[in-house]
Formats: C-alpha cells, sequence, structure tokens
C-alpha cells in the first residue's frame, strides 16, 4: 500500500521523470548482465582468471559512471543542475580507453573466445552514445553520434590487425544498436522535458486566472473611483479658494463634495457586491471552459434559467470557483463532474469530484475552504472536502432552501 501511494501521490511529470530515471538505471543492470557476465563465463586463453575478471569489474565500472552521466544528464533537462560537460568527456575517454584495451587484450590472444571482447567493444559503445544524446538539445546534433560512435569502432578493430569483413560487421552492428539507444534516449529526454513544460504551463494558467480576475476588479473600481475622486479634488480646491476669499459658495461647494463622496462610497460597495455575488450559471459555465482548456474531460450538470436566490447564487459560484481553481493546482485529474441537484425540501447541493487526487496534501491547508465554510455558514450551509473511493477528490456543498421543485439534470460535455 505505501508503495502504491508513493506512487500515486505523484503528479504526471513526477511519474514521467521517476519512470525515465529508474529506465536509465536499468540499463546498469543490462550492461553488467548481458556484457559483464558474458566475460565471466569465458576461459582464459593462458589458464589464467585473472583477464576475465579485471574485465568484468571494467564494464562494472563503465556501466556505473554511465548510470551516473544519464542521471546527471536528466537533471540538466529538468534544469535543476548545469550540463555535464566534464562528465561526459570523462565517460567517453572512458570508452575509448577500454576499447583500445580490449581490443588489445585479443590482440595478445588473452581471451580464448574472439566474440567475447567484440561483444566487450560494441556494448560499452552503445550505452555510452545512447547517454551522450541525453547531453545534447538539438536533433542536428545527436544524429552524429551513432555514426561517430561505429565509425572510432570500425577503424580501432582496422589497427588491431582485425579482418575488414569482421570491422565492418562490428561497426554495422554498432551502428544500428547506437541508433535504436540514441533514438529512445532522445525521445525520453524530449518526453520528459515536454511534460513538465506542459505542467508549468498549467500551473501558469491559473496564475493568469487569478491575475486577470484582478486586473479586473482593478478596472472596474478605477472606472468608478477615477473621476468621481478628480470631481472631489477639483471642488476641494475650489471651495478652499473661496473660503480665501471668505465667498459664501465655499459651503455650496464642500457640501457639493459631500454628496459625491457618499455616492462614491455606494459605487464602490455595488462593485464590490458584484465581485462577491457571483452568477452560479456564469462561474459553472466559466469553470467548464477553463478546465476543458487544460485538456480535462468535464461534465457540468445543472438547470439553466433556474431563478435562485442571490445569496445562494454568490455562496455556490464562490464554491465553483475555489473547486476549479483547486483542481488545476492540486492533484493530476483528467476528468471532472460539477453538480448542482435540489432535494424534495428545495435544499441546494453541489458537488464537484475529479480523479489524480493525492491520497496525501502536498503541504498545509489553506485558507479557501475555510473561507467558503464561513460563506456557506451564514446561510447555514455545510461544506465536506476530501479524498474518496478510486483515488477522487468530492468537494460538497449544501445549502438548505425553501422547496423548489425538482432540477432537471442537464447534461453538457466539454
Amino acid at each position: 500500500m505505501k508503495l502504491s501511494g508513493w506512487w500515486k501521490n505523484r503528479s504526471s511529470a513526477g511519474k514521467v521523470e521517476l519512470y525515465t530515471r529508474w529506465s536509465f538505471h536499468f540499463f546498469v543492470v543490462i550492461e553488467i548482465t548481458s556484457i559483464g557476465l558474458t566475460v565471466l563465463g569465458s576461459t582464459a586463453g593462458k589458464g589464467s582468471a585473472v583477464v576475465p575478471v579485471a574485465l568484468f569489474l571494467m564494464v562494472c565500472a563503465h556501466s556505473l559512471l554511465v548510470g551516473f552521466l544519464s542521471s546527471r544528464s536528466v537533471d540538466w533537462i529538468l534544469g535543476l543542475r548545469e550540463r555535464p560537460v566534464r562528465l561526459a568527456v570523462a565517460v567517453t575517454a572512458l570508452t575509448a580507453a577500454a576499447t583500445l584495451g580490449v581490443l588489445g587484450v585479443r590482440a595478445a590472444g588473452l581471451i580464448s573466445d574472439p566474440a567475447v571482447p567484440t561483444t566487450l567493444v560494441a556494448g560499452m559503445s552503445c550505452f555510452t552514445s545512447g547517454t551522450l544524446v541525453l547531453c545534447l538539445r538539438k536533433v542536428r546534433q545527436m544524429r552524429h553520434v551513432a555514426p561517430a560512435t561505429a565509425a572510432f569502432v570500425g577503424l580501432v578493430s582496422l589497427a588491431f590487425d582485425i579482418s575488414a569483413g569482421e570491422s565492418a560487421g562490428v561497426a554495422v552492428g554498432v551502428l544500428l544498436t547506437s541508433a535504436l539507444l540514441c533514438a529512445a534516449c532522445g525521445f525520453s529526454g524530449w518526453l520528459l522535458d515536454t511534460v513538465y513544460e506542459l505542467d508549468r504551463a498549467r500551473e501558469v494558467q491559473a496564475q493568469l486566472a487569478v491575475a486577470e480576475e484582478r486586473l479586473r476588479f482593478g478596472r472596474d473600481l478605477h472606472d468608478v473611483m477615477g473621476r468621481n475622486l478628480a470631481v472631489i479634488a477639483l471642488k476641494s480646491e475650489l471651495a478652499v479658494q473661496l473660503a480665501r476669499r471668505e465667498r459664501p459658495e465655499a459651503v455650496d461647494q464642500m457640501i457639493e463634495v459631500q454628496r459625491i463622496a457618499r455616492e462614491s462610497q455606494k459605487e464602490v460597495r455595488d462593485v464590490i457586491r458584484g465581485y462577491r455575488e457571483a452568477n452560479l450559471a456564469v462561474e459553472l459555465e466559466g469553470a467548464r471552459g477553463v478546465l476543458h482548456a487544460a485538456g480535462m474531460d468535464c461534465l457540468v450538470e445543472y438547470e439553466q434559467g433556474r431563478e435562485l436566490p442571490a445569496e445562494a447564487q454568490s455562496a455556490l459560484g464562490w464554491v465553483v470557483r475555489e473547486a476549479t481553481t483547486n483542481v488545476l493546482r492540486h492533484g493530476d485529474a483528467r476528468s471532472c463532474v460539477i453538480r448542482l441537484t435540489a432535494g424534495p425540501s428545495g435544499a441546494l447541493t453541489l458537488v464537484v469530484e475529479n480523479d489524480g487526487a493525492p491520497k496525501a496534501p502536498a503541504g498545509p491547508p489553506g485558507s479557501g475552504l475555510a473561507g467558503l465554510r464561513e460563506r456557506l455558514a451564514v446561510l447555514d450551509g455545510t461544506l465536506e472536502a476530501g479524498p474518496v473511493d478510486g483515488g477522487r477528490f468530492r468537494l460538497r456543498a449544501q445549502i438548505p432552501g425553501p422547496a423548489a421543485g425538482p432540477i432537471r439534470e442537464l447534461e453538457a460535455r466539454a
């Protein structure tokens, strides 16, 4: 259960990162078992086991260094550290030196089976070329890795008096295997970078929605108060000038300033009331559009055109806003259901349920749900929120009310 929660509590980007990292770590095991154990299974040409053991340890060291390079490369792709250039150069140099050493052992006749050195050279070269691709950003750079590796192995084989046919065969095998590993590693790096970019874009989208709402409120407040404050400033200045001249009209100007100030107070209250008293139908449609834009399958069920008390619309509208924000910013939702129903007694029930919810919260609880409970408490309403079976999260708000007849559920899919 702990292992399942450890996996489910991760976001999609975190799951892809974990899968990618452990895939590259598994390459270490593959290299040791498929190449290193081949050396141990061979017999020394002069009856000594020193050479096979030494070659096996060399393969182990090479595989661990390649795995370390792949881990650092993933960190670079995610922007956690700088590009591991020095480590990549070290791995390349070690692979080249190991290739020369293995071919030298073959030329000296220290390994009875000539196929073993060839397997070592091809295997280490291919794993190195696949890992080096992770350190590159552009495809036109990646596509040169496999041909360069194959050319190096072929030329070095010829230099150690290996026949042209065998050298060409090894070079072709390295070319095909390296190309496959390079494509797999390059695609994995691109996929990881793309998934995190989408995750960051979703977070920015939620932040932009909040910023847009703040700008709208600021714009409305400026439109209401800008002109009135300018008039108050002018009339106050005029009243000062008249008062200095001991003109009785100064009193009339100050009375006018007082009237405009009171009207401004009323207009500000109207703006704030309009901001706080959200239209429920607008909020439901807006939530469906935002969640659909975020790539989620959103189902909204409610009766269009139903007349609800202004207080209930305002409270439930804020519930929809907060629930939509939580779906976007928390968990890894792919589908969401928003349902508004009325019971036989006229009580309104709003349910927002989504999948991909973590079993444990990622951080301390925020103040959003507490604020919703305070709004609903004014109407004797209740709010329940928490995970349910199937890895889903459910938010349920209920407001008692007069009998209003059953709500006809209309389905609208985004």
